[in-house]
């Protein structure tokens, strides 16, 4: 299963990449799963999600919590927390 993967502000200086096109191995279900397996991939994804909780996600643009299905999903975008004033 191809997604693509959009990362924003912080999430994306620390990662390098805006986005990307990733095929998930077997086994990675849910949106934490996905973190866990980008964090495996190099220091700068560990970095990007090494605060479990801050990065918010949203699958196919609607606002998800981590233990979110990503099944079918065509797009999922990674952020810090929004901030107003």
């Amino acid at each position: 299963m191809s997604v693509k993967i959009l990362y924003f502000s912080w999430v994306r200086e620390k990662t390098g990449k805006a986005e990307e096109i990733v095929d998930p191995p077997a086994g990675v279900e849910t949106v934490a799963d996905l973190v866990a397996w980008l964090k495996r991939r190099s220091p700068e994804y560990e970095a990007a999600f090494a605060r479990p909780g801050v990065v918010r996600a949203a699958v196919d643009r609607t606002h998800v919590q981590p233990t979110a299905s990503i099944a079918g999903a065509r797009e999922i975008a990674f952020f810090p927390p929004v901030t107003g004033g």
